[in-house]
């Protein structure tokens, strides 16, 4: 017997204001919270060569105060109401988001409208910030095994700039950066015209109409961003490269494959496959390499989903006895039968579970709702989607899969990168006095052991490299 299963829509309502602040609200009674999102149309694929990781620095500059607001205080005054917030930047977007008592939504909403009004673009905030984010750097990356040869995946894998390089940036492009830099960057981009307000949970919408009204309508709209170029080629830019890692303490290596952008009949079959070959303890190359012939330290993949050509990765570390070209045969091999045969019927009803399953645990949280309120307002103009994407994702079918694995990952066209531990630099002994002719023999020397290998591997922090996201400035 089969079960039929039920997702409820949610209520949404949207509005845009004169300044063209756009605004989407999902009120819900069940629980006396409420969350706000802001999200803004600039992430790296904005940024130009030589200016790279201005969307990131702005994560950090949009706490620095405005002119209401001391520095530092969005976080104080949200914690004191009982809320909990952050902001995070990726190549498409920089969102900012709170979740707070219901009563409490006055303060959210004012908060956000004076940064988006009178943000304090400063020499000295610059300055700070631009240090704040090089510690970032050196303590997410630098100081992290494998991420920075992770980064490498994006730039073997996309030709065009605006694709290929990090959302972190250079800290070179930060350092040569100016105030002026930094002003026209806010004014282009963080203003109401290029921005989306989502508010879900307990308000009143005739009141919570006329705050947004009272903060948010004065603020002056600007002229349009300009247009962002992220056409690709299909071949990926680089298709093997070697990444000496001094911080890796077992060779690893990452898969990359070009795929179509999200939304596309394509992605979602994709987004699928990727379910069935690497996601959770079913999924086929775990089954395959950590189960059955426990050849794998770990496994695991993602989705860099944008709004232009997207990334599927795969990265594994394999067992320091295992040879990782084996490891790559098995798992070329479990795509290619993948692109052959398609998934089984035991698998596609597997997935449809999923899909419910998913769908209704999430939608149980305000500020889920909220930011994929924003999200599909922001990038589709559309975020009715929230209520009707489940189906684009029911309706791929069997064939769909087995097709799309055939043509974007069943290929050469392929980004392979492989991480090995760098040489140790041993430092020049320092000059000393020759030694005493009369000291006593020395004695034999002692050999401390090895520090034992941690039990967690650092891979799971490491494939987070795509998207930042940061604690409290």
């Amino acid at each position: 017997m089969q079960i039929t299963f039920h997702v409820p829509p949610i209520p949404i309502k949207q509005f845009s204001l004169d300044n063209g602040l756009r605004v989407v609200l999902n009120e819900d009674h069940s629980v006396p919270v409420v969350s706000v999102a802001v999200y803004y149309d600039v992430g790296s694929r904005n940024e130009r060569e030589g200016r790279t990781g201005f969307a990131h620095l702005f994560e950090h500059m949009m706490f620095q105060g405005s002119e209401n607001v001391p520095k530092a205080a969005h976080f104080q005054y949200i914690s004191n109401a009982g809320g909990t917030m952050n902001g995070t930047t990726s190549s498409e977007r920089t969102n900012y988001f709170e979740t707070l008592p219901a009563n409490q939504l006055p303060l959210a909403l004012w908060l956000e409208s004076d940064r988006m009004r009178s943000l304090a673009v400063t020499q000295e905030n610059l300055d700070n910030q631009r240090e704040a984010v090089k510690e970032e750097k050196r303590l997410r990356y630098d100081n992290q095994p494998y991420v920075n040869g992770f980064l490498r995946l994006f730039e073997m894998s996309f030709k065009n700039p605006a694709n290929a390089h990090s959302t972190i940036g250079s800290m070179e492009d930060l350092d040569a950066a100016t105030v002026e830099d930094i002003r026209g960057f806010f004014r282009i981009y963080y203003a109401p015209n290029n921005a989306v307000l989502a508010i879900a949970g307990d308000f009143d919408e005739g009141e919570t109409r006329n705050l947004i009204e009272k903060y948010f309508a004065t603020i002056p709209s600007q002229p349009q961003p300009p247009p962002v170029d992220v056409d690709e080629p299909n071949e990926v830019a680089e298709r093997q490269d070697l990444f000496r890692d001094k911080l890796a303490p077992v060779p690893a290596f990452a898969l990359g494959w070009k795929i179509p952008p999200r939304r596309m009949a394509e992605f979602y079959a994709l987004s699928l496959a990727s379910h069935l070959l690497f996601e959770g303890e079913s999924a086929r190359l775990y089954q395959k390499l950590v189960k059955g012939e426990e050849s794998v330290v770990q496994i695991q993949g993602g989705i860099d989903e944008r709004r232009g050509p997207s990334g599927l990765f795969i990265v594994v570390i394999p067992k320091p006895d295992r040879e990782p070209h084996q490891i790559r045969d098995a798992i070329f091999d479990e795509i290619h039968q993948l692109a052959t045969a398609g998934p089984s019927a035991e698998e596609m009803e597997k997935l449809r579970n999923n899909l419910f399953n998913a769908a209704a645990r999430s939608r149980q949280s305000s500020l889920y709702r909220a930011q994929q309120l924003a999200e599909f307002a922001l990038y589709d103009d559309d975020p009715e989607l929230f209520n009707t994407d489940l189906q684009n994702f029911l309706d791929v079918t069997t064939d769909q899969i087995r097709e799309a694995v055939a043509q974007y990952l069943d290929t050469d066209n392929r980004v392979l990168l492989d991480i090995v531990p760098a040489p140790q630099e041993v430092p020049p002994a320092a000059p000393h006095e020759p030694a005493d002719p009369d000291q006593p023999t020395s004695p034999l020397p002692q050999i401390e052991p090895p520090e034992p290998a941690p039990e967690q591997s650092p891979l799971a922090r490491a494939g987070q490299a795509a998207v930042e996201s940061n604690e409290p400035h």
